[in-house]
């Protein structure tokens, strides 16, 4: 069944804009009648029937809203600090498909992009990719990506887990942390290509995360965090 994403909903009815109009009636060609599901874009979803279709809005007619069945338990956000080229739009992507509710972009020492503000098109570009793998991937939510933030001035505000990849960790693995942990709502900081240095691993970790091991092998930035988010949701999943 085909699903689509919209926050104007008042009683049982509501209504699509924007893009996705075309595709309903000129790519898709739904008419009045035809089923669909819906999305509110904050963990609930429904059937609902095609009402009208007109040149700029689509009208539904909704049954009961019920809880998004494609949402993880634990709540993952994810702290990438910035990669070189089009990596981050990759990043997000599948950290989408795979389950991540937020992003916050970093930059930290040895990052070799190096933005300045304003990021409004950088993020609105971000943010458009997170849209679009929600809606392939029938997330519940559409994952919002944050302006960056130099690592130093983070914060873990509200976070029971805060779990930073480090390649000399020697004692503690990801599959330990978690055992220990029973996370909830968990961040996870993903360092750029050149790693993260002895001194902003010990500023993370004075302000409350844990390093841990992914393993003998030496991952990739962009693959760091996907492999780190599976491997978290795995664990806490029912």
């Amino acid at each position: 069944m085909h699903r689509f994403f919209t926050n104007e909903i008042q009683g049982n009815t509501a209504v699509v804009r924007g893009e996705d109009v075309k595709h309903i009636s000129r790519v898709l060609r739904l008419r009045a009648g035809d089923a669909v599901e819906l999305c509110d874009g904050t963990g609930r979803e429904c059937d609902a029937v095609i009402g009208s279709i007109a040149p700029d809005a689509v009208t539904f007619e909704t049954q009961a809203w019920r809880p998004a069945k494609s949402e993880p338990c634990a709540r993952v956000t994810l702290f990438q600090c910035l990669p070189k080229a089009g990596k981050m739009e990759t990043i997000i992507q599948k950290c989408v498909e795979l389950g991540a509710e937020a992003f916050v972009p970093v930059q930290s020492e040895r990052c070799v992009v190096v933005l300045k503000p304003p990021y409004a098109g950088r993020v609105e570009r971000w943010q458009r990719v997170s849209e679009e793998a929600a809606k392939q991937s029938r997330r519940g939510v559409i994952p919002k990506v944050e302006e960056p933030v130099a690592l130093e001035k983070l914060t873990f505000d509200g976070f029971d887990t805060i779990l930073v990849a480090y390649e000399n960790e020697r004692t503690v693995s990801l599959k330990t942390a978690l055992r220990s942990a029973h996370p909830s709502r968990v961040a996870i900081v993903i360092g750029p290509e050149g790693g993260f240095s002895e001194a902003e691993i010990k500023t993370l970790t004075e302000n409350g995360a844990q390093s841990v091991s992914l393993g003998p092998r030496i991952l990739r930035t962009e693959t760091a965090g996907m492999a780190m988010l599976a491997q978290i949701l795995y664990e806490v999943e029912p």
